[in-house]
């Protein structure tokens, strides 16, 4: 049977009732519907129009695709139960009172038994029917449709992370980003934020390793915020809608970093770190991340500390200096509470560092002075790192 903007099920019989579902009009038959919707039947009887009833449902849930489903249902038309619909289906079945009061095996029931013994037994689909809730979250939750895909993902991906965990060489290293990220993690990426924050919280509670979770957030991290230029390499300006939304992601996955610094990499709060800055993102939020990128110098390269100044100033340092400079304090506070790594490395990184902010010709000598004397001495092999940063300043300003 073809859909067209006036969609009939049957050509043998002429239409009376039309449904406008989310602006869409669908020329129907009062009958199979009243024998399987309590909502569409109190409609009708409410109706005052003798002959074709015209229903407007401007919030269903799924839109237009939802209720055409619900209306095949009610015809008798044979369709797809899958992860990717089950949802739209148990929700709109709720919005027209699709229940066993009006009809044996009704959709509410038919979904519920789809939902609870097929969809939620696998983490691919389980997440598949989460994020098929992202448009109609409220009638979902009524339902309590997304507290149990939370609870069904968090139960299967500790349960599927403890068995790789086990599996594996008691040699192997727990920082192995390959460890427990399967393809259910990729999935899992593509949930919308609010939502992954949920899934993730929920997982932790259950005992979800914590260096697993820094791969799943390595992951949502790079590819929510690709569209950002992190790295200076274009133009700084972002539409104000696109920096709110990037600064809820950036602020949530800043709150879901693991208190173990060793949990997830450098190269990680290094992006966030950047794109804090670069969509201004709460004070708290910047320092918590700053914070974060000092407890992990020992692990850190070059690229994870140059941060640019995100200015079109051409007055402005190429690169970001106060941020450096807070970092290597937060460091020196973390070392002594003796939780920090290799000072040889650390040093040599701040040296490399160094020299390489020091060619930029805007680069003013207190703050070169300031960064050069911010490398404690213990941290120093040699005075040559200093000299050449040295040198190379006093090349550009000469």
């Amino acid at each position: 049977m073809e859909r067209t903007s006036q969609w009939i099920f049957s050509l043998d019989i002429p239409s009376d009732v039309t449904v406008h579902a989310a602006g869409v009009p669908f020329s129907l038959h009062k009958f199979p519907l009243i024998l399987k919707s309590g909502y569409i039947r109190q409609a009708v009887l409410e109706s005052r129009e003798a002959e074709k009833t015209v229903l407007v449902l401007p919030d269903v849930p799924g839109g237009s695709d939802g209720f055409e489903l619900a209306a095949k249902f009610c015809y008798g038309i044979h369709f797809d139960v899958t992860p990717e619909n089950a949802a739209t289906l148990r929700c709109v079945a709720e919005y027209l009172e699709m229940t066993e009061k009006y009809a044996a095996s009704n959709l509410v029931q038919r979904s519920e038994t789809y939902i609870n013994e097929v969809a939620l037994k696998t983490l691919p689909a389980a997440i598949a029917v989460l994020r098929n809730c992202e448009s109609f979250l409220s009638k979902a939750e009524e339902v309590e449709l997304v507290s149990r895909c939370i609870d069904a993902i968090a139960f299967l991906a500790c349960k599927e992370s403890q068995g790789q965990v086990t599996a594996a060489p008691a040699s192997r290293s727990l920082l192995n980003d390959d460890l427990v990220v399967e393809q259910w993690s990729e999935d899992l990426t593509s949930l919308r934020i609010d939502l992954f924050q949920r899934v993730l919280v929920a997982m932790m509670s259950r005992g979800f390793k914590e260096a697993a979770l820094g791969s799943i957030l390595t992951l949502y991290a790079h590819k929510s915020l690709c569209c950002l230029d992190t790295y200076g390499t274009g133009a700084w300006k972002i539409e104000a809608q696109l920096a709110q939304e990037k600064r809820v992601v950036v602020e949530t996955l800043a709150g879901l970093l693991p208190r173990e610094s060793r949990a997830v990499s450098a190269s990680l709060i290094s992006v966030l770190l950047r794109a804090s800055i670069l969509v201004e993102t709460s004070e708290a939020c910047r320092v918590n991340l700053e914070r974060g990128m000092g407890s992990s110098l020992g692990c850190a390269v070059l690229d994870d500390i140059l941060i640019p100044t995100y200015s079109s100033s051409t007055d402005d340092t190429l690169f970001d200096v106060d941020t450096l400079h807070r970092i290597v304090s937060y460091h020196l506070e973390f070392e002594l509470l003796g939780s920090c790594g290799d000072r040889e490395s650390v040093g040599k990184l701040l040296e490399s560092c160094i020299a390489e902010i020091a060619s930029d010709p805007n680069l003013s000598v207190a703050k070169f002075v300031t960064l050069a004397e911010v490398i404690p001495d213990h941290y120093k092999v040699t005075e040559d790192g200093v000299y050449r940063a040295v040198d190379i300043y006093l090349k550009v300003k000469l």
